[in-house]
């Protein structure tokens, strides 16, 4: 071959696509033939059969009512990625071009059913970091195994095994595969769930190209559709739901097998149950918790929106808002971790003076950096107050918190610390306290509120709303990794934990489908929004009213105990080493009881 002929093989080798890719682009019809009556009518009532669940995933079915979708927050919210394929979904396949290079950057998806949008970064970028917000679709990357391409994705919101009440939690990872063979394409789904999962589940969904489909726009409007007292959650307490046993009844099938687990999904089973159609479900040791990560001592700043930001690691989360007037935080941290957290707000603001810290209420967590990092600040002050007291009055940031938190804070150490350590400095209380319930700030060209919730996570507790940042800072009322702490020796009540949480739902407004819009600093844990707080105040609800029933049938503390009335939520919420499961009940219990 001269060298014009192999100049021409080359380039045309180089117009082949890689080994074996085969391009998943274009428009797709689902295909019913499998699991039809799961995914049209849905499935029914108590059939987790070929789940490999765990018993706490088990409790949550049990426990789920089909009106809970009636409920406001919950009508707009879309299937999550790893089940959006199940519907009766026309898919949509794009490819995302670099414009450059030519090359593939991202695939995109639309689903017609509720119109959830996903994009699958091929371009090599990393997963994002623990602490930042979990969506519906979550974070996706692919990469081409062949001819499959395989996805993985992390940061889900929680979401369902199956939409019967079988949760799948958002500490899941999901790998899926897309095959095409010709016109036809197969969607396989992994579900890897350390909470809820004994072993990896695995489905399938089939596709076939349709070229000349049409997807209608699937807008989402919330309405009152029944007339309920606010914060009721539609929900079964253990033991009273009529219809678990109807599915096996109704299909012939042993109660045992309905009842899922993975010993259920291999033949010994069938031979083991032979003959025994009414076999109860063997009792299987408790899930373990899925613990969150312990702080390692490293900073982390996460850009919010607006003029807000969120630093994670000093402790309780601390909230900085910076602008032209200066830096506004909420909360302080931990009195160690003050100047590593004062190098953080300058890489923030570097010119900007701190002028504003605001305790959400006393703990050393969240107030053990008053002192150093007021010093660090200084008080906008002239006039009468220069005057009168001198150079001195602009001195340090000014410290805003409740009436309850100063009492608390300069109260007796044998009252407010555990024994053996020293009264709090004089110089880390707060220098601005107010009362009632609210006060109002503007500063960096916004309204900022301060809003007391009496007697919730503490006697003191203050919620901060930045108006036009669109961001509510919570304090302890909301920490998505862990039960609500309840400090009854400090005021907390479970009634006004659950008042609070409604409270910062009233003041959230989502983008669109339950997601985005208004984000929400908890005071562990990661970036949340309005959907994240649904989930964990309609936990709170629940659970209160389980330990309220037992309580009215005169069961005793040691009997509630007994009950495990948080067991269904345990693998989620129950990895704190202090605050235990049984603390928390404990809180509920003697809450209710002081109600009474």
């Amino acid at each position: 071959m001269n060298v014009a002929g192999r100049a021409i093989a080359v380039l045309a080798l180089a117009c082949i696509p890689a080994l074996a890719q085969i391009d998943p682009a274009g428009e797709w019809a689902p295909r019913f033939h499998e699991d039809q009556p799961e995914r049209i009518p849905g499935p029914e009532i108590g059939d987790y059969s070929g789940l490999p669940i765990n018993n706490a995933a088990r409790l949550r079915g049990d426990a789920w009512d089909a009106s809970l979708l009636t409920v406001p927050e919950h009508q707009c919210k879309p299937h999550p990625s790893d089940y959006s394929p199940r519907g009766p979904a026309n898919l949509r396949i794009t490819k995302v071009i670099d414009r450059d290079t030519q090359q593939v950057v991202a695939y995109h998806t639309h689903i017609s059913w509720e119109a959830p949008e996903r994009t699958i970064w091929m371009d090599g970028r990393p997963h994002p970091p623990e602490y930042a917000p979990h969506t519906w679709q979550g974070f996706s990357t692919g990469k081409w195994e062949g001819n499959m391409l395989t996805i993985t994705t992390t940061h889900l919101k929680i979401g369902w095994i199956r939409r019967n009440g079988i949760p799948r939690s958002d500490r899941a990872t999901v790998v899926e595969h897309w095959i095409r063979h010709e016109n036809y394409l197969t969607w396989v789904v992994i579900i890897t769930d350390p909470v809820y999962l004994t072993e990896p589940f695995i489905r399938t969904t089939d596709f076939v190209l349709d070229a000349d489909q049409q997807i209608a726009p699937y807008p989402c409007e919330i309405v009152e559709e029944i007339e309920r007292p606010k914060g009721s959650i539609p929900h079964h307490l253990p033991g009273t739901n009529p219809f678990l046993t109807e599915f096996a009844t109704r299909h012939g099938l042993p109660q045992e097998g309905a009842r899922g687990g993975a010993a259920t999904m291999y033949p010994e089973f069938r031979q083991r149950t032979a003959g025994h159609p009414a076999v109860a479900p063997q009792p299987q040791a408790p899930a373990q918790p899925a613990a969150p990560n312990p702080p390692n001592g490293e900073l982390h700043v996460l850009k919010v929106q607006g003029n807000v930001y969120m630093l994670v690691g000093a402790g309780g989360n601390i909230t900085i808002q910076q602008g032209r007037n200066g830096v506004f935080l909420v909360d302080a941290g931990l009195a160690p971790m003050a100047d590593k957290v004062f190098e953080e707000v300058r890489k923030i603001a570097p010119a900007q003076p701190l002028r504003y810290i605001v305790d959400t209420h006393a703990h050393s967590d969240h107030v053990g950096g008053n002192e150093a990092l007021a010093k660090m600040g200084s008080t906008i002050a002239g006039g009468n107050v220069v005057g009168d007291i001198g150079r001195s009055a602009g001195q340090g940031a000014t410290v805003i918190a409740h009436d309850e938190v100063l009492n608390r804070m300069s109260a007796a150490p044998a009252a407010n610390q555990p024994a053996g350590q020293p009264a709090i400095p004089f110089a880390a209380l707060p220098t601005d306290t107010y009362g009632g319930t609210e006060k109002d700030v503007f500063f960096n060209g916004e309204g900022i509120q301060l809003l007391h919730q009496p007697s919730a996570h503490t006697d003191g507790d203050t919620i901060v709303f930045f108006r036009r940042s669109d961001v509510v800072s919570t304090g302890d009322i909301f920490t998505p990794e862990r039960y609500p702490v309840i400090d009854l020796q400090r005021g907390g009540n479970i009634q006004g934990v659950i008042a609070g949480l409604n409270l910062i739902i009233d003041l959230t407004i989502p983008e669109e489908k339950q997601e985005g819009g208004t984000m929400v600093i908890p005071g562990h844990g990661r970036l949340c929004d309005e959907a994240d707080v649904v989930e964990y105040r309609d936990m709170v609800t629940i659970i209160r009213d389980r330990v309220q029933n037992l309580i009215a049938k005169g069961k005793t503390l040691d009997q509630v105990k007994a009950a495990r009335p948080t067991e269904d939520y345990d693998p989620l919420y129950g990895a704190d080493k202090v605050w235990t499961p049984d603390r928390f009940v404990e809180a509920v219990y003697k809450s209710l009881q002081a109600s009474k």
